[in-house]
């Protein structure tokens, strides 16, 4: 497999003098092209972090991430943000859907932020929320779909602009074991179908033992 990304000696730190905890201490990790990989590890060990920096989320105290050989963090937050918008998609434990829009509109934002015309946002959203399952739902609220169609929703918003990378923090925390389980089905399937690298921060056992690689973070280092 083709190596996607590169953290070389990642460190982050919070807080100055007594006060600074240091969360990741040198982490080197490759991420490769097509991927399915679990961060697991016990609570506070620095997994949503480390995904945030992956998703230049956050920046990092020291050290580089690569992708595709381009360390991210020299670029201006601007062009950062552009980076962002087009090659990661996010899944969080909460959807963080727009209450007041529907289905359909809540896929279509990341293309309107990218300045894709409303009519090719439109039918790349439909074509997402089909593929997810949610033809028959597009014209919905969030208040109007289950928890399980909510966050498919999510997941068809976040592959909507096709990026490279998906990050997902505790994509099933927030649902039932068995919506949970088929919301880890589908973002497996989605990973063979559109060959993107699925990284994925879980404290779910069960559901890390099905991804073929799993990192565990512990005491700042990364092991996997």
């Amino acid at each position: 497999m083709k190596e996607l990304i590169q953290v070389q000696q990642l460190f982050k730190s919070f807080g100055n003098g007594e006060k600074k905890v240091e969360v990741l201490k040198g982490i080197d990790l490759t991420f490769f092209e097509g991927e399915r990989v679990a961060i697991v590890g016990a609570s506070g060990a620095g997994k949503t972090t480390l995904l945030h920096i992956l998703g230049t989320l956050d920046r990092p105290t020291a050290g580089k991430v690569l992708y595709g050989g381009r360390d991210i963090f020299t670029l201006n937050e601007k062009e950062l943000a552009f980076f962002r918008n087009r090659e990661i998609g996010f899944i969080f434990q909460f959807h963080h859907l727009l209450p007041e829009f529907n289905a359909l509109e809540n896929t279509m934002m990341p293309c309107l932020i990218q300045g894709i015309s409303k009519k090719d946002a439109t039918l790349r959203a439909e074509a997402i929320l089909s593929l997810v399952g949610l033809k028959e739902r597009l014209s919905h609220k969030p208040g109007e779909l289950s928890g399980g169609e909510q966050q498919r929703v999510a997941v068809a918003r976040a592959l909507v602009l096709e990026p490279k990378v998906l990050l997902a923090d505790e994509p099933t925390g927030n649902l039932d074991s068995r919506t949970g389980e088929s919301i880890f089905v589908l973002l497996q399937e989605l990973n063979r179908i559109k060959n993107v690298t699925l990284i994925v921060v879980t404290h779910n056992p069960n559901l890390a033992a099905q991804l073929p690689r799993q990192v565990l973070l512990t005491d700042g280092k990364a092991f996997g």
